[in-house]
Parts: C-alpha cells; sequence; structure tokens
C-alpha cells in the first residue's frame, strides 16, 4: 500500500532545522514529492538531504535561493524526467517526474502571482502550456498521480477568506476554471476531496496576522490522480501536529500494485 507524500518546503535547509526529515523517517513513505528546494544541486549533495532508503531526485531553478521540486522513491523508477521542456518553466525547476510499470509521480510547482501582473502572465502562460503538456502525459503513462503546490485554492470551500480573495491571484474566476477543467474535460481528480469533503481543510498560511493560529488558510497543495486510481485511495490527512514550513504535508495512502 503505497504512502506518497507531498509538502512545499519553503526552503528545505529552513525545512531540515524544523526536523521535516527527522518526521519523515517516521512515515515509512513509498514516495515524497518535495517543492520549494530554494537550493542548488551542490547544496543537496549532504547525506542529510539525500535520506538512506531513497533514490534521490532534484530539478533546481537556475537562480539561487529559488523554486526547484524533488522526489524521493524508496523503489528505483524505470525512467526519470526532469522538466517540461519549456526554457521559462525549466529555469525555474517546476517539474520532475518518475516513472514506474504501472503509474508515473510527479512533482510540480506552479508559479505564483501573487507579486504582481507580470508573475501572473507566467502564472497564466504556465497553466496554458501545462493544460498541453498533461494530454500527452496521459499517454504515457496507464495512470498519473500529480503531486504539488498549485497556489490555486479550487473552490469556496478550499480557502477560509473567499469573499475577500476573488480578485487576488491564487483565487482568480480564470484559475479556478482552469481546475474546474482539470477536473472534468481533462479527465483527472481531486483525490483529498475524494476523500475527505469537510470545511477548514488548509494546507497553506500566510504569515501574517496569526492566520496559522486561527486557520485562516488556503488549500494550495494537491495529489490530483488520473480516474483509475480512485478506488484505491485508502486515506487522505494533513498533517499539522508540527511545523516545517507556511505550509502542511499531504499524505495519501493508495492500495495498488507499486
Amino acid at each position: 500500500m503505497p504512502r506518497i507524500i507531498t509538502l512545499n518546503l519553503n526552503g528545505i535547509r529552513s525545512a531540515a532545522k524544523k526536523g521535516f526529515f527527522t518526521w519523515l523517517r517516521q512515515q515509512d513513505a513509498d514516495i515524497i514529492c518535495v517543492q520549494e528546494l530554494r537550493a542548488q544541486h551542490q547544496d543537496l549533495q549532504d547525506q542529510l538531504f539525500q535520506p538512506e532508503g531513497y533514490h534521490s531526485y532534484f530539478h533546481c531553478a537556475e537562480k539561487k535561493g529559488y523554486s526547484g521540486v524533488g522526489i524521493y522513491s524508496k523503489q528505483k523508477p524505470l525512467e526519470v524526467v526532469t522538466g517540461l521542456g519549456w526554457p521559462q518553466a525549466d529555469q525555474e525547476g517546476r517539474s520532475l517526474e518518475i516513472y514506474f510499470p504501472n503509474y508515473c509521480v510527479a512533482s510540480v510547482y506552479f508559479p505564483s502571482g501573487t507579486s504582481g501582473e507580470l508573475r501572473q502572465t507566467v502564472k497564466f502562460d504556465f497553466l496554458k502550456r501545462y493544460e498541453a503538456y498533461l494530454k500527452t502525459l496521459v499517454t504515457k503513462s496507464k495512470e498519473v498521480i500529480l503531486c504539488g503546490d498549485f497556489n490555486i485554492a479550487h473552490r469556496q470551500i478550499d480557502i477560509k477568506n473567499w469573499k475577500g480573495n476573488l480578485k487576488n491571484s491564487g483565487f482568480l474566476p480564470e484559475e479556478r476554471a482552469w481546475m474546474d477543467e482539470l477536473f472534468s474535460s481533462f479527465g483527472f481528480a481531486d483525490a483529498f476531496r475524494h476523500i475527505n469533503q469537510e470545511p477548514d481543510q488548509f494546507t497553506w498560511w500566510s504569515n501574517r496576522g496569526q492566520a496559522w493560529a486561527k486557520n485562516v488558510g488556503w488549500r494550495i497543495d494537491y495529489q490530483v490522480v488520473t480516474p483509475g486510481l480512485l478506488k484505491s485511495i485508502q486515506s487522505v490527512s494533513i498533517f499539522k501536529d508540527q511545523r516545517f514550513s507556511d505550509h502542511a504535508p499531504l499524505l495519501i495512502d493508495y492500495d495498488f500494485q507499486h
């Protein structure tokens, strides 16, 4: 029964100091997808960032201290694909995929548009290109699990203050419409919501205004799966007992042949 974890680390060195890798050893996860490494390959050679019992793969941004994604896998994959094939995304270290006989797992970090109009344009461009990319991905692998920080809260239930964020990046109508398409015509499903329909299930909290303490959060971290995996989802949880980042780990247990 594979356990898959995804977490935006908000800096792998920072998360390590907060006990992330100690916690990880206790989880017995098969695959761990991480985003926002904020590190270069030479920084990641330390044994701390290469946990025993796992194969480690990283796609770092060219810019130091920025973005980047990684995957830890107990089982060695048949293939590892780094990048998406277009310069803007690949220079920023946005995607990494590992392939097994029956499925593929991707660690993906969608751009944020919160810093201004220019980055929002980059985000919209990413969404458009990634839509086309997904069509090729589903033809390449029998089943697909997309893990990562999508930087979009899909529905009102996925954000505490939805009325106040209707014009803000991460909850714009165009972004949410893209998620609608992802879960309809694209043919993918939100693994967490397949099991848990409760409100106040968030994975990210602003560092302002006691958002964490008051649970004023956003659910922007996902495991998005092809329909063939829905029946295999056994349990879902968001780990909040310890903080490693401004995001919380999303853990999902599946029951399928690893």
